[in-house]
């Protein structure tokens, strides 16, 4: 039972500063265009407790914790859909509208809750990396051992290390799993360096190590060390943006391999398998809890931009429609475009939590419950 509520602890706490982050760039965006907010929640469902500040904006924490959101004056609802009385509004009212804002501003305002958590992530990651160094550095070649089978392949500092045996890896550990278990055999290896990909080959030279109990183990061993850091205050900040972009980009390739049926959908995670991994992640230190929280607020800033209604990208969708057309979807359209966008996002969350009770062998258990 300790177990299980700490796991939910981190990740309460994991998903209130990210939900924060988001929702406060919303805030922070609009009260700089003039825009009074009402609300600010975290969480949905019945208020537990908040206050109101001097701009009458209520700050409050709710019952449902998952989630949260920015109401601003003229919103009917927590998505932003304009209110009945948006068309009757006096001219002081039409001042501090959010849907009497020029079109360009009220995409600032939408768009400033994924960039917030763009922003956060670089920011968090180039702290590790300027106090702690990387905790799952990538693999590129930080040294190479002098007399080693990687210098006699040819290996360089600052080679990045893209495929083994025509397997590609992205994290340093991948390449010495691969390593460990090759038996010494010649592994194939293509390196990225200086913008052009080389072929290299070497067998990794056979070590005697020893566990933690004093056994000696037969393992292989390249000579190749990682780039592990601290860095400087310039270089932290530059490889920490270097590692959001990156991280984005293979998200969305990944999204990408997964909607033309190349990568299997089981890896599409829900609360339950994201609560999992913060607990498990929490237990092997702290800084690696606090790149979890960066990947984390990259995938949500990442979601949130897709064009489905419901989402910031469907909002930032249609107000590009209207910056074309030089006027508003028509009401009908909006509002069947919020229903698909509901439907999907009801779709995929119901998708993503039957993936984890798979993966959970939650739905394993009750099946031989019943059997």
């Amino acid at each position: 039972m300790v177990g299980f509520l700490f796991y939910i602890a981190v990740f309460l706490v994991v998903l209130t500063v990210l939900v924060f982050v988001h929702e406060f760039g919303h805030y922070w965006v609009a009260r700089r265009n003039g825009v009074r907010v009402e609300v600010f929640s975290i969480g949905f469902g019945p208020e537990l407790f908040g206050f109101t500040d001097h701009a009458q904006t209520r700050w409050k924490i709710s019952a449902v914790p998952l989630g949260g959101y920015v109401k601003m004056f003229g919103d009917a609802n927590e998505a932003s859909v304009p209110g009945a009385g948006v068309t009757s509004m006096s001219p002081a009212e039409r001042e501090v509208s959010f849907h009497h804002k020029r079109v360009g501003q009220r995409a600032a305002v939408v768009a400033a809750g994924p960039i917030a958590n763009f922003l956060f992530a670089v920011l968090v990651m180039a702290g590790l990396f300027l106090f702690e160094g990387h905790p799952f550095p990538p693999a590129v070649v930080g040294a190479v051992e002098p007399a080693s089978a990687a210098e006699r392949a040819g290996f360089e500092a600052g080679d990045r290390i893209v495929s083994v045996d025509g397997r590609r890896i992205d994290r340093f550990a991948e390449l010495s799993f691969l390593v460990h278990g090759s038996g010494g055999e010649p592994l194939a290896f293509t390196v990225e360096r200086a913008g052009q990909e080389l072929s290299l080959e070497a067998s990794a030279d056979p070590v005697t190590l020893e566990t933690a109990d004093g056994r000696p183990v037969e393992s292989y061993r390249l000579g190749l060390r990682a780039e592990t850091g601290p860095y400087g205050l310039v270089e932290s900040v530059i490889k920490s943006a270097e590692e959001t972009a990156r991280l984005t980009w293979m998200t969305l390739v990944s999204v990408g391999e997964m909607v033309t049926g190349d990568r299997g959908t089981e890896e599409l995670g829900g609360p339950l398998r994201i609560a999992q991994m913060a607990g498990d992640v929490a237990q092997v230190s702290v800084p690696a809890l606090i790149w979890f929280t960066a990947i984390l607020s990259i995938n949500l800033g990442l979601i949130n931009l897709f064009p489905i209604p419901m989402l910031d990208g469907g909002h930032l969708l249609f107000y590009a429609f209207e910056a074309l057309r030089g006027r508003p979807l028509g009401e009908r359209a909006q509002e069947y475009g919020f229903r698909i966008g509901l439907a999907l996002v009801l779709m995929l969350m119901i998708f993503a939590t039957w993936n984890d009770l798979v993966q959970l062998r939650v739905v394993a258990f009750l099946k031989d419950l019943i059997s």
